[in-house]
């Protein structure tokens, strides 16, 4: 598909690389929706959308089912079609699941909190948003179509994110999985993983280990959002590329 021709939406657009790939689908020519709980953050993006295409954008809590199903309506309202989605939007909760205290040797839990507050967004969300696009598309008889969901290097196991490497793994397979279910419809489904990327998230993480993990990357720095657009651009465009995925993390393995 041709940038340009894509009616597409964008969840997690409010920064990092939701913002990143929100701005060069404008520039690029795409109509484009984008969608956030980050009201301002949203606004934001929207100042710095520049090109051809257009941006609209929404709130959007992809976790909430009534919400996303609106979302979705007013997008396809808005962009007169719809016919990709780039599923971004994810949170991050980390911690062991189990850890004993080395001074007190208390034993703690990973929070059921933590586990929800994570599969909701970053898989249950993802989910029920590529659901109601391709149901749109596929009532409206819209082809082709594509989906891109973005995993997760960590979807190969990594300490301190069960939920995360759960939720992203998932995304990965169900990559594969919706690729088949939506083949008569004309939609391909694909999964982008990135390893470390320079995005608001990962700038919160705890330094120690954010030195260690970038030390471990062959190529030697973190990654970029645009890094990642460039595999991203791949998927919308490639309409032979389907049911796979594009890990773009600098040779890091976990």
């Amino acid at each position: 598909m041709k940038l340009a021709d894509l009616k597409i939406i964008v969840s997690g657009a409010a920064s990092g690389m939701g913002r990143h790939f929100v701005l060069r689908l404008v520039e690029a020519g795409a109509q484009v929706a984008g969608g956030d709980v980050n009201e301002a953050g949203l606004a934001e993006t929207a100042s710095l959308a520049k090109g051809p295409g257009k941006l609209h954008t929404r709130r959007l809590n992809v976790a909430d089912e009534a919400d996303v199903a609106a979302f979705v309506a007013w997008a396809h309202g808005a962009l007169g079609g719809l016919n990709a989605l780039v599923n971004n939007a994810g949170i991050l909760r980390d911690g062991l699941l189990v850890k004993k205290d080395r001074e007190t040797g208390a034993v703690k839990v990973l929070s059921k909190e933590q586990w929800d507050a994570v599969i909701g967004v970053n898989l249950t969300g993802a989910t029920l948003l590529a659901r109601d696009v391709v149901a749109t598309m596929v009532t409206t008889g819209t082809r082709p179509g594509v989906v891109v969901n973005m995993s997760s290097v960590a979807r190969h196991g990594n300490r301190g994110q069960s939920n995360y490497s759960a939720a992203k793994s998932a995304l990965a397979t169900n990559s594969k999985t919706w690729s088949l279910e939506w083949a008569p419809f004309g939609v391909r489904c694909v999964a982008v993983a990135p390893g470390m990327v320079e995005t608001p998230m990962t700038q919160g993480m705890n330094q120690k280990a954010r030195d260690a993990l970038v030390a471990a990357i062959p190529v030697g720095r973190i990654g970029t959002p645009e890094d990642l657009w460039l595999a991203v651009k791949f998927g919308l465009e490639c309409d032979y590329f389907n049911g796979r995925t594009i890990d773009v993390d600098g040779g890091l393995g976990m």
